[in-house]
């Protein structure tokens, strides 16, 4: 499958699309088949760009939490049990499309292409610096963890070892300030960059709109529509 490469402006299009449609508690069958459909798009956009165990991960995740709220659950089910798995299955269906949406964003975004399109939108450079701080603060917490992960590990401190005090103390407390030092540093390294110069920024980067643009813009659109059809006009 051939990667598209898409316009930053469209992947926030996206975003919005997808943040509408599943923030909207569906009911009829029209409803819930929009959904799915604009929840399947960015997982197809992740394989395409390679990301095969994320696009996986997310399939199994929401397709589990789907199935068990709209077959195994929809009966009347009591207990403290049923009803934690429940809230767990709505807060999974409900958010886990925007969570998708944003993850493809973040992972085939350049900061570069981002403040371009930032640019171009006419976005006050305050949104747009913190919005780039933003995208590149989870990917590197994620890679921090990654490795005190594996710094617990051969220290033989891990989940199922029966050391949980070690663990709250050398996982959580490293990754706090972690979560500090990356924070500076990014807002240093924007800075640097001139990101809040009061000048016209420029760019080597040159975006513009393409066919492939156009039809996903297309698309996500007419599911917002027909998702207003079916919810709020029929």
């Amino acid at each position: 499958m051939k990667a598209l490469k898409l316009d930053p402006r469209t992947k926030l299009f996206m975003i919005f699309a997808v943040s509408f449609i599943v923030m909207v508690n569906a009911v009829t069958p029209l409803e819930w088949a929009v959904r799915i459909a604009v929840t399947a798009i960015p997982i197809l956009l992740l394989a395409a760009e390679g990301r095969y165990a994320s696009a996986i991960r997310f399939t199994v995740c929401y397709g589990a939490a789907l199935a068990l709220m709209r077959f195994w659950l929809s009966a009347e089910s009591t207990g403290v049990f049923s009803a934690i798995l429940v809230g767990y299955c709505g807060i999974v269906v409900q958010f886990m499309p925007a969570m998708i949406m944003a993850w493809y964003v973040i992972r085939t975004t350049k900061i570069g292409e981002f403040m371009s399109a930032m640019q171009k939108m006419h976005i006050p450079d305050g949104i747009s610096i913190s919005l780039a701080v933003v995208m590149r603060f989870f990917p590197t917490i994620k890679e921090e963890y990654a490795y005190i992960n594996d710094a617990m590990r051969m220290r033989g401190i891990s989940f199922g070892g029966g050391r949980y005090t070690k663990m709250i103390e050398y996982r959580l407390v490293p990754l706090m300030f972690s979560c500090l030092n990356i924070g500076e540093e990014l807002s240093a390294a924007a800075v640097t960059r001139g990101l809040g110069a009061p000048v016209k920024r420029t760019g080597t980067v040159q975006l513009r709109i393409g066919a492939a643009d156009i039809a996903v813009t297309g698309f996500f659109a007419a599911s917002v529509m027909l998702f207003v059809f079916a919810k709020y006009i029929r």
